[in-house]
């Protein structure tokens, strides 16, 4: 007897090194795997060993379906108005123990709590789905391919989809809109082609491929074993809090002149010299804004004072219109064309504030 069961735990020792040659995913041995489990009797009759005697039995491995959708920010995704290309990023992950397609559908919130807080209010416009082609993990126009689902995707295996949009030029800063990504796990097979939603095989096991649906919960809606998950992201919106302020002083006139020492008390009277701040300020709490360009037209009663350059990018102290603007601009200077002022600020930060200063003369 001893040496029976011997000779069986050696057999079975055998057929699970064989197993061993298929691949073990994480969700278990591939779907539709063949695995031959054999017995093996020796016995003797009167001392004389007799012919050995075996059994064999196969069992066909069944497919269980798995996936999973999850948002790759660790934070909402920030963008300005009118902003296009404003990309979501999700990862897509077959853990099934076999090659499924898994279909993509991406959805706008209705209002609601967005996923990193705030309140779901805008929608992004001409949104649509991008498998992260040379898998930088950045959204790339031209490069990135839109796609509706993700074709023959192995077991253990991954894809990088984005959300694409554009933020509407009417959102305001602080603005957040929602968006969800569902996987939905579909049958595999001809590559190219889309396969149909997968569902599980009823009643019991069978001896062909089974299906078995083991998805988890996603978001509301979605729940378990139903061969779907997803996933939520958002945008919140940070915008440039511009404003413009415009500032004047009087310089000297023709009676009350700097070099008489009187030009403390110098008017507005015709001749006289005055000096204009243009004052841009980008509040804290907003984004950077980029390419700020000023043009101010000269009114009619009044020439530029061609004997002081304009001076562009200078500081200010204290809080404007109130506060005091220092002609210290040196970084480009202004121009004047045709009775206008222009200057470039650049970019302005967040709590930024730059300055142009130009004089006239009143005619």
């Amino acid at each position: 007897m001893n040496a029976i069961i011997k000779r069986v735990i050696v057999g079975g020792s055998l057929a699970v090194a064989a197993l061993g040659a298929t691949p073990v995913f994480a969700a278990g041995t591939a779907s539709g795997t063949a695995i031959t489990n054999t017995v093996t009797v020796d016995f003797q009759v009167g001392g004389v060993a007799q012919t050995q005697l075996s059994a064999n039995n196969v069992i066909t491995v069944d497919r269980k379906v798995n996936l999973t959708v999850v948002e790759a920010n660790t934070a909402t995704f920030g963008v300005t108005p009118g902003q296009s290309n404003a990309y979501t990023t999700f990862t897509v992950t077959n853990t099934s123990n076999a090659t499924i397609d898994i279909g993509l559908t991406a959805a706008q919130l209705a209002g609601g709590t967005a996923a990193h807080g705030g309140t779901d209010v805008f929608n992004l416009t001409g949104m649509s789905m991008f498998v992260d082609t040379n898998a930088n993990g950045i959204y790339d126009a031209g490069t990135d391919t839109a796609i509706t689902y993700i074709d023959e995707l192995a077991a253990d295996q991954a894809k990088t989809i984005f959300i694409v949009g554009t933020v509407p030029l009417s959102a305001t800063n602080g603005q957040v809109a929602g968006v969800t990504l569902t996987g939905q796990a579909q049958a595999s097979g001809t590559v190219g082609t889309q396969g149909a939603n997968l569902t599980a095989t009823a009643g019991a096991n069978t001896a062909g491929v089974d299906t078995v649906l083991a998805d988890a919960v996603g978001l509301t809606g979605d729940i378990a074993a139903d061969g779907k998950h997803s996933d939520d992201d958002d945008y919140t919106v940070s915008a440039p809090l511009l404003s413009v302020y415009k500032q004047s002083r009087v310089i000297e006139d023709p009676v009350n002149t700097i070099a008489s020492g009187n030009a403390a008390n110098a008017k507005m009277i015709p001749g006289a010299t005055v000096e204009y701040c243009l004052v841009v300020v980008n509040a804290a709490g907003g984004a950077t804004a980029s390419t700020v360009n000023l043009n101010d037209t000269l009114p009619a009663q009044t020439a530029i004072d061609g004997t002081f350059t304009p001076l562009v990018g200078g500081t200010y102290t204290g809080t404007a219109p109130s506060g005091t603007c220092n002609a210290d601009g040196t970084a480009t200077p202004g121009a004047y064309s045709a009775g206008v002022i222009s200057g470039s600020l650049g970019s302005l930060t967040t709590g930024q504030t730059r300055t142009i200063v130009f004089r006239v003369k009143i005619l």
